[in-house]
């Protein structure tokens, strides 16, 4: 391990190939403005004129929830806890299959924009109102998350100010927005994941030099208990376990892929249902390009560091620092690549906030105030829109600074998912799933999960697991030959939560801390699933809900799965539908766009639509 001093700093060639993704970037963004003859209407701004094909979709779904969290987050979860974070190769192929086969075919039938409007047209306004309410604060407090990871990294590869990064974040991710529309937004993620593959893959590389070979970091990693895949204790209070993983992972990823409005509006944007489903499939395919990538560079990071952890030695402040910290040792002779793996971090964070705010701005414009502003003009509509846009960006600002009181950054942002993103799903799958379930049931399910939730999630927050229930693996400083009063890095922790936890610890932990509020923090989305399906299904049958008809539209039928095995025939008609509409859809004022549409939600409404009708 080297000393601080030579440790690497930023050359100048770093400081280009940073600002080199950020320029590409911007410069996709401004050719969409103006291709094509820019966004002529309001249904290409948002929805990229329902034109979009699989592969630049999959790419742009890999690209938005795998942000700078993963980069920086999952190296140092696999070097701290080890590689059965390798199971989540297994969640994210539940996630996909449910989200393809379950809640993708209803959205894309209905041609819904906000995923918010299904549940007016299945239940009411009321939880259509609740479920916009919820999706702005949870997001607001991801995309916060967002801001600050990358920024961390920053602050601790180039003395970057912190705060003065989240905010250049946040005003380059809204000034994109504005710009380019869905089109550019994908196009981008795709430019992206490029980055962050080739940022991933220059540390790999030279990490297995540096090791002298994989056979090295493999074997370092089985003798540190680095490789523990397989640890199939069924207890729900232990962090992570192929069951919690499993079950509490596919919970919590089908909240944000099957229902979360940044992805839905992006598969429903797919030409043709075919094309939509075929994007979260290759999407897969990049999750795990992603996740082999994370694991193999926290196995390198236990490598390089197993005699000398820089965690504990005090030459980095926070664990999500140690892949900066990695970079500039191992590749400070490479001008240019330091700055290619921050690059990557960044990227993930450009794509995860651009697509953040654009359907925040989507989902308040068409959930909150179309319906009360009836008469508003498309001009008007679309002026909102961008101060939306403005809006958003800033109150994601604010909320990276929140981010930055909220301990480890991967499981806070899972545990807003969790917590948040459970009961929301539940009230989905209730109303996709069970033809009986009312508007009473479904409301007091939603309650009831959110109770459950935030509850055991707080809780969580304010008496964090004791080391026996999370098992972290050992980490050891024998081979450092530093003085630990370095000042290499400014704590980044606040004061203020350690000495909370610290008094809450030494005055008195309750009963509950040891076994309620120890739940792994995978399962808080899966119990609030559970408890809104659960109570929701049992007031629905005490409040007459076997007497109400539902249109079977709004619920997942035998046809939408036996389909599958029929795509060309079933295509084809959908086609040729769509030649007959063609004339109209050049009158269309933009129905498919969530920021500026003039369709009402009406049933009859969508009566007449067929799924490929905006071509």
């Amino acid at each position: 391990m080297s000393s601080p001093s030579s440790i690497g700093h930023f050359s100048v060639w770093d400081y280009v190939v940073f600002a080199a993704m950020l320029l590409v970037s911007a410069a996709i963004g401004i050719y969409y403005a103006f291709a094509g003859g820019g966004q002529k209407t309001s249904k290409d701004f948002l929805m990229g004129g329902r034109s979009m094909t699989a592969l630049p979709v999959a790419l742009s779904l890999t690209a938005s929830f795998m942000s700078a969290v993963t980069v920086l987050g999952t190296p140092a979860e696999v070097y701290r806890f080890g590689a059965i974070f390798s199971i989540f190769a297994i969640t994210y192929t539940l996630v996909v299959l449910c989200s393809a086969e379950i809640f993708l075919p209803v959205f894309y039938r209905l041609s819904i924009t906000s995923t918010y409007e299904y549940l007016e047209l299945r239940f009411n306004k009321y939880l259509r109102l609740c479920g916009t309410v919820v999706f702005i604060v949870q997001t607001s407090l991801y995309t916060g998350i967002v801001i600050y990871a990358p920024a961390l990294a920053l602050n601790q590869v180039t003395g970057f100010n912190l705060w003065g990064a989240v905010v250049a974040t946040g005003v380059v991710c809204t000034f994109y927005c504005t710009l380019g529309g869905l089109k550019a937004v994908v196009w981008t993620d795709v430019f992206q994941v490029g980055i962050m593959i080739a940022g991933f893959s220059s540390v790999i590389i030279r990490a297995v030099v540096v090791q002298e070979g994989i056979g090295r970091i493999v074997n370092d990693s089985y003798y540190g208990g680095r490789l523990n895949f397989w640890d199939f204790n069924p207890n729900p209070l232990q962090r992570h376990t192929f069951w919690t993983i499993v079950i509490g992972g596919t919970f919590t990823w089908t909240g944000i892929y099957g229902v979360n409005q940044s992805q839905v509006q992006r598969y429903i944007a797919c030409k043709t249902r075919f094309h939509a489903k075929l994007s979260l499939y290759i999407n897969l395919v990049g999750l795990w390009a992603i996740l082999v990538c994370a694991v193999l560079c926290g196995l390198a990071l236990y490598s390089i560091y197993k005699d000398c952890d820089p965690w504990t030695a005090e030459q980095v402040s926070a664990l999500d620092q140690l892949m900066p910290y990695l970079v500039l040792d191992i590749l400070r002779d490479f001008p240019g690549l330091p700055g290619l793996f921050v690059a990557s971090a960044y990227s993930g964070t450009l794509s995860t906030v651009s697509s953040s705010i654009n359907a925040l701005a989507a989902v308040t414009v068409e959930d909150l105030i179309r319906p009360h502003f009836r008469p508003l003009s498309e001009k008007k509509l679309s002026w909102i829109s961008m101060g939306m846009s403005l809006f958003y960006g800033g109150a994601c600002i604010a909320m990276a600074a929140l981010a930055s009181l909220m301990g480890s950054l991967l499981q806070a942002a899972l545990s807003i998912f969790g917590m948040v993103g459970g009961p929301l799903l539940g009230l989905f799958a209730l109303g996709i799933l069970c033809s009986f379930a009312n508007g009473v049931g479904a409301f007091v399910g939603l309650v009831s999960g959110f109770a459950i939730s935030l509850w055991v999630g707080i809780g969580a927050q304010i008496y964090p697991p004791l080391p026996g229930r999370t098992i972290p693996l050992s980490l050891s400083t024998a081979g450092c030959n530093i003085s630990s009063s370095s000042n290499f890095t400014s704590s980044t922790e606040n004061p203020l939560t350690t000495l909370f936890h610290t008094q809450a610890e030494e005055y008195t932990r309750p009963a509950l801390a040891d076994n309620w509020y120890s739940l792994s923090y995978l399962y808080f989305s899966t119990l609030g699933t559970l408890v809104t399906i659960a109570v929701g299904i049992v007031i629905s049958l005490l409040t007459g809900g076997l007497k109400q008809t539902t249109d079977r539209k709004f619920l997942l039928t035998k046809e939408d799965f036996l389909s599958n095995f029929s795509w060309s025939k079933s295509e084809t008609p959908e086609k040729v539908e769509v030649l007959n509409w063609k004339p109209f859809t050049l009158a269309s004022e933009g129905t498919d766009n969530p920021a500026f549409s003039h369709m009402e939600m009406k049933v009859s409404g969508n009566k007449e639509k067929v799924n490929g009708l905006h071509i």
